[in-house]
């Protein structure tokens, strides 16, 4: 019926903790929260005097900001259009590729070049504030260095450069804003005047060269058409001197015919001529291409065609928009990231496809040009056959006027191009940005960084953070006994007793005190001065073999103040509650099995098993119970020493037959406590065989019979064997952890070496606890350890 009771509760106890398995997550987080509340206030304060030693030591800059725009439409009314077609419209992407200019190297290292910042310290010498201290403490720790040369100091100047400069879009307009950060308002201002200007002198320098480099194509194919004309020219001239040609007014039909001919070849020439030009110029736009894939979409313009072209449009628009994405994510992410892999390669497909159209549209002009050729041959062919079946007399007029003919068709050529070499010159000669600064810079009043709300708000947050990650790591490293719930989930057993931590104060042993046996007798209701004598209290019927109480010098253990006064002179404290606390979980295992001898132990020396021996002892011996403790750690009998250190026999005396048991006792007169010590004769390395022996079984029996209850003070349990070979004296072990200090996988470690004393283990004792912290520790919050619950019932520290 027991057993049908525990598993009910246990039932009903798992599923109460599925049902409120959040409200114990957060208050298992509370809880490490409180308790480590002092490290995490040191932590988030370190972090904000961190915080402000960065705002006072850190150099202050200032931002000097200008603002510019870009707008072609201003230039329209000056400068025709390009003659080359380079001219694109402007749109979003294109602002967005001006930004990326004004970012560019080329643009930085004009500015730090006309600027002279090379020699300027704040670009080229050590940082500021803190950084620039540990920079310069180890360049004097590091050996000797040859001084930097100017490429290396320009390349410092420039990442410097760099990290100060911001150019950003404003909005969807065209305006650009330029910011520039400096340690002096003024140099901060006049950087960001002197990138305007660079970006300015560097467009028209681009609109320079491109004027440039058109003019100079131009120009050597006027040259090469001029002399073909002249060539043509001078055919006409000899043949007619040849052959006594004199220019007439009427012409026949044969001529009318010839003339036409004549005409349409001119025409179809220069449709190959035409062709051949477009041709030329789209195989070396293709050429520049493979040598150089990004040039590809800026000669693209370069072709009429191709902005007719709805495929490439589309395509050259979404490689502005990849670009465009590729540069903010770039700048986001880093220039490895993923996605912007993934964006370069969505580009270089889109530059492909661009390639491939192109190349598609060179195929077109190759048949274009194909076709004007068999059509140039087919009139020549026409030609020539209407020249063979003419007369001999108009022979000679025919081929004049084929010499002719291509001496006007030179001609025209070259003065086409001859007419676009003069708007290439004009432009190279005027160029006209479409940038131009509305806002100039100027000194700012305050400074931009350190920002003091930033920075603090940053050292706060990570403060916390840091904080609270070292109370998780400290609180889940710390592995030891610090709450009844610990106990029984790690180990599997009761706590019966949560002892807090008391003073302590040597007891003191006598053999002859004046008036100490006349207040024994006052309190044990007999005179144990007198052999024999029968009194009333806790040892009446005590004999052996008749009286143990007998003998004018009885040895006499004196009660003190200390730990050994706690249950008699402070009967409603802490301690005294936990020492009847364990005394009743005892009382309640006698139901279930004899119980008479207990077994108190720890996993470690210096856990208190011996303070809670005779406090134990104590505590039951006061309630009118014959008890006997015994110091059963023969290695180190430290309670021997602590309440009788002139004790000259024990137990090893008793059990060999030197000393009766009568003559080995002493009396704790308060309490009626009988105590048996284990005097150190010296080292002794068989103390399990003398604990397991069958003398030492025997004469257990026979203290069963004389004590209800006998209470053995056993060595540790980790360093040595001594408790195992108990087993069979002892009915139930208590098992003393100290709190905060007795690790749980030692405990745990000791009870898997030793399986039967874990089965008849009653309970384990959390020792020396600090009541005030252990509220911190408890997940239901512990408050019921303070002080004003227990004051009522006459509780007292």
């Amino acid at each position: 019926m027991l057993q049908i009771s525990k598993n009910v509760v246990e039932t009903q106890r798992s599923d109460a903790s599925e049902s409120i398995s959040i409200v114990e997550l957060i208050n298992w987080c509370t809880g490490i929260l409180r308790r480590q509340r002092m490290l995490m206030a040191s932590i988030v304060l370190l972090c904000l005097c961190l915080g402000a030693a960065f705002i006072f030591t850190a150099q202050q800059r200032y931002t000097a900001t200008a603002l510019l725009i870009i707008d072609s439409r201003k230039s329209q009314g000056l400068q025709q259009q390009s003659p080359l077609g380079v001219d694109l419209p402007l749109d979003s992407p294109t602002v967005d590729s001006q930004v990326e200019v004004l970012k560019s190297e080329n643009i930085s290292l004009s500015v730090i070049k006309d600027l002279h910042l090379i020699d300027d310290p704040e670009f080229t010498g050590p940082s500021g504030g803190v950084f620039g201290l540990i920079e310069g403490a180890l360049s004097l720790l590091s050996p000797s260095r040859e001084a930097p040369s100017e490429y290396q100091r320009t390349r410092r100047a420039l990442s410097v450069f760099e990290k100060r400069l911001s150019i950003k879009r404003v909005g969807l307009s065209y305006v650009i804003e330029i910011g520039f950060q400096s340690t002096s308002p003024a140099r901060a201002a006049g950087i960001a005047n002197a990138i305007a200007e660079a970006y300015i002198v560097d467009s028209l320098e681009a609109k320079y060269q491109s004027s440039r480099r058109a003019a100079s194509w131009l120009q050597d194919r006027i040259k090469e058409l001029r002399s073909q004309a002249s060539a043509a020219e001078r055919a006409v001239v000899d043949f007619k001197a040849k052959n006594n040609i004199v220019d007439a007014g009427g012409r026949s039909l044969t001529e009318q015919q010839l003339a036409e001919t004549q005409s349409a070849l001119t025409i179809a020439r220069s449709q190959t001529s035409e062709a051949q030009a477009r041709l030329d110029r789209i195989t070396t736009i293709l050429q520049n291409s493979q040598r150089n894939p990004n040039s590809l979409l800026n000669e693209v313009g370069a072709v009429a065609d191709s902005l007719r072209n709805d495929v490439i449009t589309r395509l050259r628009q979404q490689y502005l928009d990849l670009a465009n994405r590729e540069a903010d994510w770039s700048a986001r992410y880093g220039a490895e990231h993923l996605a912007v892999i993934n964006l370069r390669n969505q580009m270089r497909e889109i530059r492909r496809s661009i390639s491939d159209e192109l190349g598609r549209i060179a195929e077109t002009y190759k048949s274009d040009l194909e076709i004007a050729k068999t059509r140039e041959e087919s009139l020549q062919a026409t030609l020539n056959s209407s020249i063979s079946t003419s007369n001999d007399n108009s022979q000679a007029q025919i081929v004049l006027r084929e010499l002719e003919s291509n001496s006007q068709s030179y001609r025209a050529l070259a003065d086409n191009f001859l007419q676009l070499y003069m708007v290439s010159v004009q432009q190279q000669s005027f160029p006209i940005t479409d940038a131009r600064l509305i806002t100039q810079a100027t000194p700012p009043l305050r400074a931009s960084y350190p920002k003091t709300l930033i920075v603090m708000a940053a050292a706060l947050f990570a403060g916390l953070v840091l904080a609270v990650g070292a109370a998780f790591f400290r609180d889940l490293m710390d592995r030891v006994f610090r709450t009844a719930q610990q106990i029984e989930s790690q180990l599997r057993l009761n706590c019966i007793g949560i002892v807090p931590m008391v003073g302590s104060a040597p007891a003191v042993a006598t053999t002859d005190r004046p008036g100490l046996l006349d207040r024994t007798k006052n309190l044990l209701g007999f005179d144990l001065s007198s052999r024999g004598g029968q009194g009333k209290g806790p040892l009446k019927g005590i004999s052996s073999p008749n009286d143990l109480a007998g003998g004018e010098n009885r040895q006499l253990i004196l009660p003190d103040d200390g730990v050994l006064g706690q249950i008699n002179n402070f009967p409603f404290s802490r301690f005294s509650e936990a020492m009847r606390s364990i005394k009743i979980a005892a009382e309640v295992r006698d139901v279930e099995a004899p119980n008479k001898v207990l077994g108190i132990t720890s996993s470690l020396p210096n856990e208190g098993k011996s303070t809670i021996s005779i406090s134990l002892a104590q505590a039951i011996a006061l309630s009118g119970v014959r008890t006997l403790i015994l110091d059963g750690d023969l290695r180190n009998p430290s309670l021997t020493r602590w309440l009788t250190p002139s004790a000259r026999v024990g137990l090893a005396e008793v059990l060999s037959g030197k000393v009766k048991l009568e003559d080995a006792l002493w009396a704790e007169p308060t309490s009626g406590l009988f105590f048996l010590p284990a005097v150190d004769a010296g080292r002794l390395s068989q103390t399990s065989d003398i604990l397991g022996s069958p003398v030492m079984l025997e004469f257990c029996g026979q203290l069963r019979k004389m004590f209800d209850r006998i209470v053995i003070d056993l060595s540790p349990m980790a360093p040595l064997v001594d408790v195992r070979a108990t087993t069979k004296l002892v009915d139930t072990y208590v098992m003393v952890v100290e709190w905060g200090k007795t690790k749980i996988d030692v405990v745990e470690h000791v009870f898997h070496e030793a399986p039967d004393v874990y089965e008849r283990t009653l309970g384990v004792v959390l020792n020396k606890v600090n009541i005030k912290a252990l509220s911190r520790y408890q997940s239901y919050g512990g408050d019921f350890y303070y002080n004003q619950y227990y004051a009522r019932y006459g509780y007292s520290e």
